[in-house]
């Protein structure tokens, strides 16, 4: 009988997809990043607990692309700065990729805010425009030019805070109790550029970062990087605390009953 795919895999095919997955060769993404002040209130109220705003309220655009041989990438985020006890790092609100596969891992893995969408980071000599976009709106843009080369800063560990959780299987909340994720890189830099411009969000009832203003541009940056990412539970949290804040993970919050009898067309 010829191999069926959807049957199961041998011990050792298993192993060898693992083996596979920890020899990664460095890849190096170009990208654009723009840190502005924003209304504090604003910051707070997009935070689940146990998160918490930190003493200035911060969002943080990464819009990059990624030139992954034979499989180009887009990927970009937006978050505000959040604090987990006594650590300080970013939580982010949507992460759009250009591809299926960058999304999945994220998504079901660690948690990450990942959806499809348009990634764009373009370069005519100094003027550089960077773009995120999904539903045909460019939610989020940068507009720029190189003033400037910057010195590079030394190897920096970052941290991002995801919540990992399961809709329920009878549509009413979740599964179980979710987990808060943090997810630790390592960040490389090669090249660093400082861009004089400014940041444009766009109304979008889809990705609604429109509603982060820009109070003070603090930092806008372009720069060639490399990270790696290591995740860890760091505590299980209260699905009831999490549930008002469940919408940010899709366009439209029915998305999570879509799969339930009274919703099937079948």
């Amino acid at each position: 009988m010829a191999r069926v795919r959807y049957g199961a895999r041998t011990g050792t095919e298993i192993a060898a997809a693992r083996a596979a997955g920890t020899g990664l060769p460095t890849v190096w993404s170009t990208g654009v990043v723009a840190v502005w002040e924003t209304d504090p209130d604003v910051v707070a109220a997009v935070l689940p607990p146990p998160l918490k705003p930190t003493e200035r309220p911060l969002v943080r655009a990464s819009i990059s692309k990624v030139e992954l041989p034979g499989y180009p990438l887009g990927a970009g985020s937006v978050a505000v700065a959040a604090s987990h006890g006594d650590r300080q790092g970013w939580y982010p609100l949507v992460m759009p990729m250009t591809h299926e596969r960058a999304l999945i891992g994220g998504r079901e893995v660690f948690g990450e805010p990942k959806k499809l969408g348009e990634v764009s980071v373009e370069r005519d000599g100094l003027v550089v425009r960077a773009s995120l976009a999904r539903h045909g709106i460019a939610f989020l843009e940068v507009r720029g030019a190189v003033s400037g080369p910057l010195p590079l800063p030394e190897p920096t560990e970052k941290l991002d805070f995801y919540f990992k959780f399961l809709p329920a299987v009878d549509g009413l909340g979740l599964d179980t109790d979710p987990v808060l994720v943090h997810c630790t890189r390592n960040e490389r830099v090669r090249r660093l550029e400082r861009l004089t411009g400014d940041v444009v969000l766009r109304e979008s009832m889809y990705d609604p970062v429109a509603d982060l203003p820009v109070r003070e541009l603090v930092d806008l940056t372009l720069g060639e990087k490399t990270s790696d990412q290591r995740g860890r539970i760091a505590e299980r949290v209260s699905a009831e605390a999490l549930l008002p804040y469940v919408h940010q993970r899709y366009d439209d919050p029915q998305q999570m009953r879509d799969g339930l009898p009274e919703a099937s067309t079948r």
